[in-house]
């Protein structure tokens, strides 16, 4: 039998290991599967160009000494076609906006892009969840390929901390904010002008630049906490990708996590990374 002595030595290393795996890099893939919404598609063709820097979006970072990298692109891709091709009664993909200019048919052509993607962790939170936001901007174009509108969108997600495994619960929160980005962009692009446009299968214009250009905004409202417990991060060390890596971020008090609404993670040392301006009218998300 072994001593008291040599079970507490095991138990002790046991703890040490833990930690130190805790502290390894933590690397995630999100893919999350869109469920087949109830919507009646929009009776219109449309372009569809994913840019390189969205295909190959990579986040990484270096916060409280652990590597975190994020890779978006992949899961980004098939979001959107699903997406789209749920959005609308056909797609055409073309791989950039020079080609989609000789297409035939089309009424609009989108050009989706990451602009920020954020979280926080289970340290900043107290042991309590991962939350992730994720800031899209949609540049809509005229069948010639002239800018028509362009839209932001953000999607929030989050997950509970369990144990000692961070990839887990961070892989879980940015799929929850690729799906809930989704459901808004199904629910609410209809209600826009360039939405009614194409419900009535109307190619956009370019004369729609100076109304609603740049000023148009898919946004749910968050929930305000009522015990807001998140503290203040250590800056992170960001090591870029170059074009599509977000900066670090920390964790100010903010919106918490309640069911059907997740809360935004917001950069430490900038301004929350959703936009100003009035929200729309809250989308419901999709589980």
């Amino acid at each position: 039998m072994r001593s008291a002595a040599s079970v507490a030595q095991l138990a002790a290393a046991s703890v040490v290991l833990s930690g130190l795996a805790a502290c390894g890099p933590v690397n995630v893939r999100p893919e999350p599967k869109l469920p087949k919404p109830l919507l009646q598609p929009l009776p219109a063709t449309v372009g569809l160009v994913i840019p390189a820097e969205t295909r190959g979006y990579l986040h990484k970072e270096t916060r409280y000494g652990v590597d975190w990298r994020v890779e978006l692109g992949p899961g980004h891709v098939r979001m959107l076609h699903d997406v789209f091709a749920d959005e609308f009664e056909h797609i055409e993909e073309f791989k950039d906006l020079e080609a989609a200019r000789s297409a035939t048919d089309i009424r609009a052509v989108f050009e989706p892009r990451i602009d920020t993607y954020s979280f926080v962790t289970a340290r900043e939170t107290r042991g309590r969840y991962y939350a992730v936001t994720i800031r899209y901007r949609i540049t809509l174009y005229t069948p010639a390929g002239e800018k028509s509108d362009s839209m932001t969108l953000t999607g929030y997600g989050n997950s509970l901390a369990k144990g000692m495994n961070s990839a887990t619960p961070l892989l879980k929160a940015t799929a929850a904010a690729m799906r809930d980005a989704a459901a808004k962009f199904l629910v609410q692009f209809p209600a826009l002008p360039s939405g009614q446009k194409l419900a009535h299968n109307e190619a956009l214009t370019a004369e729609a630049t100076v109304a609603v250009a740049d000023n148009q905004q898919i946004e749910a409202v968050p929930i305000d906490d009522p015990e807001p417990d998140l503290t203040a991060a250590t800056p992170a060390t960001n090591t870029g990708s170059g074009q599509g890596t977000a900066s670090p971020q920390g964790a100010p008090p903010g919106p918490a996590a309640t069911p059907g609404t997740a809360a935004p993670a917001t950069p430490a040392d900038s301004t929350p990374a959703s936009p100003g301006g009035a929200p729309a009218t809250p989308g419901p998300t999709v589980p």
